[in-house]
């Protein structure tokens, strides 16, 4: 049974492609395939233009930090010149944070730099394997076309192909009607030839075969009949001659 279930899905997978691949369109398919390369395009620009603008917001971080750390280390000098050693430390200490913070943005904006460098040369690969999708995609659309055009042509030209084979069969069929029409138009000559359309006949006074016979048969009864009468009144019994042709002889001899 196993086997079977297997034998049936295959069989029903065969049949599900081919109706797909008699509904689909190369040109439709390639269409979808050239939309679906230009929303990754999208994409990619996309994930270019995110990587620009988180670099820019820390790059704006830099520049505040780099301000903050000159104007710490002037504090700094202002209050140690003021005999104010406590101030000047804190602001030393201020400025070594705003350092570490500086060091580390440097760092992140320098990996987001990478990032974007590679985003954009996988946007030209990609930019420029889509222009020679496009390209391909309109040879194919034009070679399908025209492949198309030439099978219609051909179909129509030979006869073959559904729509032609339906044209044919009604072609066929009108013809068949046709000849039948015409076969019973030459039957109805030939019958109105041979007077099977009389008056007589049309009225119902005509016999038909049985009625015939049965009327030969009638006939020939009555004919006996009268003869059987006629021997009678003659005086003529079965193998006797008869006395008028006897004495007619006579006068003859």
């Amino acid at each position: 049974m196993a086997g079977m279930g297997g034998r049936m899905s295959t069989v029903i997978k065969a049949k599900i492609n081919k109706l797909l691949d008699r509904a689909e369109d190369p040109g439709e398919t390639l269409e979808y395939s050239y939309q679906r390369q230009m929303e990754l395009l999208q994409n990619v620009k996309k994930g270019i233009a995110d990587v620009v603008t988180s670099k820019k917001r820390l790059q704006l971080q830099q520049s505040k930090l780099e301000q903050q750390v000159v104007k710490l280390d002037t504090q700094a000098r202002q209050a140690l010149s003021a005999g104010k050693e406590d101030l000047a430390r804190t602001a030393l200490e201020r400025k070594q944070f705003a350092q570490g913070e500086l060091q580390s943005l440097d760092q992140q904006v320098a990996e987001l730099e990478q990032q974007q460098q590679s985003l954009i040369q996988k946007e030209q690969q990609l930019r420029t394997k889509i222009d020679q999708f496009r390209t391909k995609k309109e040879v194919i659309k034009a070679q399908y076309s025209a492949a198309e055009a030439s099978v219609k042509i051909s179909e129509a030209a030979t006869g073959v192909g559904e729509e032609m084979a339906d044209v044919g069969l009604a072609m066929q069929r009108a013809l068949d009607k046709t000849e039948n029409m015409r076969a019973r138009a030459g039957a109805m000559e030939e019958l109105e030839a041979a007077g099977a359309f009389d008056d007589n006949l049309a009225l119902g006074s005509g016999q038909d075969d049985i009625d015939r016979q049965l009327h030969e048969l009638t006939s020939q009864s009555a004919v006996d009949d009268d003869l059987e009468r006629m021997k009678a009144e003659l005086g003529q019994g079965d193998g006797a001659p008869a006395p008028a042709l006897e004495q007619g002889k006579e006068g003859q001899a």
